[in-house]
């Protein structure tokens, strides 16, 4: 095994740990292979899904997975109107699993995230009957103030250019602590523990995934 490999594979053990007291299930995956069918894996057949924007779950396949599989899929994105959008959200709230990534994850087990609109975050935080969250390995801080830091200064930056945001991060790559209309940095949730034992699932993927 590569250094690198056996040290995603040992410092998993220590977010695992820390994830497990703090009432939320981790799992370690090698590869975006075996993640993907883990998570096909506790999600039954027939069980509706729905999901927060995510260049890791596109990455791994794992969206391609669940439309060629017979599942419920609630897709915001079908929405031609406001309303119709207010309605789907409504739906992915009383889901049964809920899909995401993270901004960052520390070594003792806390996700942090960054949100626009708060969507991604509040299901996170409420409603879906799970959540899953995939998490590449290039997600892994030291601590919270980090994890912060890396979702201001690494992950929003190349977001805001994949979604054509106008921003001071999407011309100068780093964070401007700004107030502009496009800003994605509105909510700030660090997800301590789970208050519903179990409900949120961590899938580590071996692997650098996302920004």
């Amino acid at each position: 095994m590569k250094p690198k490999k056996q040290y995603y594979e040992n410092i998993s053990k220590s977010i695992i740990k820390g994830l497990e007291k703090r009432q939320m299930e981790g799992y370690y995956c090698p590869d975006r292979e075996s993640a993907v069918k883990l998570a096909l894996e506790l999600m039954p057949e027939g069980s509706s899904i729905g999901w927060g924007g995510s260049l890791t779950l596109t990455e791994t396949g794992l969206m391609d997975a669940i439309r060629n599989s017979d599942y419920e899929i609630i897709d915001r994105e079908t929405a031609s109107t406001p309303e119709e959008q207010r309605k789907l959200y409504g739906e992915i709230c009383c889901s049964d699993f809920f899909l995401m990534s993270t901004n960052a994850i520390t070594v003792d087990g806390e996700l942090i995230n960054i949100d626009g609109r708060g969507n991604r975050v509040a299901f996170l935080c409420f409603g879906p009957q799970n959540v899953i969250v995939f998490a590449g390995m290039n997600k892994v801080v030291t601590d919270v103030e980090a994890g912060l830091s890396r979702a201001r200064n690494m992950a929003a930056p190349p977001n805001t250019v994949r979604l054509n945001k106008k921003t001071p991060c999407s011309v100068t790559g780093k964070c401007g602590d700004c107030f502009s209309p496009d800003c994605i940095c509105s909510q700030f949730v660090v997800t301590r523990r789970s208050g519903v034992p179990n409900r949120i699932k961590v899938i580590l993927v071996g692997e650098e995934l996302g920004y």
